[in-house]
């Protein structure tokens, strides 16, 4: 994201926000992910580094906050259908990994999975934050008759996510075409869901609430 939104917990100052985001994308794009460190973010921010740890645990977690999304990202607004939430959302997505910058997105989950510990906080943290954003959706599409269940959250997430990555970080494709791919994904998607192709809670092991009660 071009700047970033407030994380939860107590209030802070926008600007040393507005600063730290701002810092993370010249340093990227002077530097590269792989020299990016919070150091340096702090220097140039003219923020201290206790700041930012302040707000982010780890460089890893600064920078997917700076350009994906934070503690704080909100669903799209209610369209009226399933297929025009999932089209807002991949579409925001979409836009989320384009303005990323090239390479950034490979180091930084690429860190993510080589430590155990940074891994399982990712997951708790900003994982739990998109599921619960696909969540919100589907319950719409469940009040207005167009799903009768709740699939497996992990498992919508990952077809969502997954042709977007694949076609803007593993496959490095044309970033031009990712509106139209996001469309398409959102359709895709819709067509399964409304489908009932998709099983509960039986692949990804996210917890379904409705499975608790």
């Amino acid at each position: 994201m071009a700047t970033a939104k407030r994380a939860s917990g107590r209030p802070r100052e926008q600007r040393v926000d507005t600063s730290i985001a701002e810092a993370v994308h010249a340093l990227i794009d002077e530097r590269g992910y792989a020299g990016l460190t919070v150091d340096a973010v702090a220097a140039h921010a003219g923020v201290s580094t206790a700041a930012i740890y302040r707000r982010y645990a780890t460089k890893q977690e600064m920078t997917f906050a700076v350009l994906l999304h934070d503690m704080r990202e909100e669903s799209p607004a209610d369209t009226g259908t399933l297929r025009g939430d999932l089209r807002a959302l991949t579409e925001q997505i979409a836009a989320q990994v384009r303005g990323s910058g090239a390479g950034t997105l490979p180091g930084l989950l690429a860190d993510i999975r080589a430590d155990p510990e940074l891994r399982a906080r990712f997951e708790a943290t900003f994982l739990t934050v998109e599921r619960g954003i696909i969540t919100t959706l589907l319950d719409r599409a469940i009040t207005r008759g167009e799903l009768t269940r709740r699939p497996d959250v992990g498992l919508v997430q990952a077809l969502l996510l997954g042709p977007l990555y694949a076609w803007l970080i593993v496959l490095d494709e044309d970033p031009a075409y990712a509106p139209e791919l996001a469309d398409l994904v959102a359709a895709t998607a819709t067509v399964a869901l409304t489908a009932n192709l998709l099983p509960d809670a039986a692949w990804s092991g996210t917890p379904n609430p409705e499975s608790l009660t």
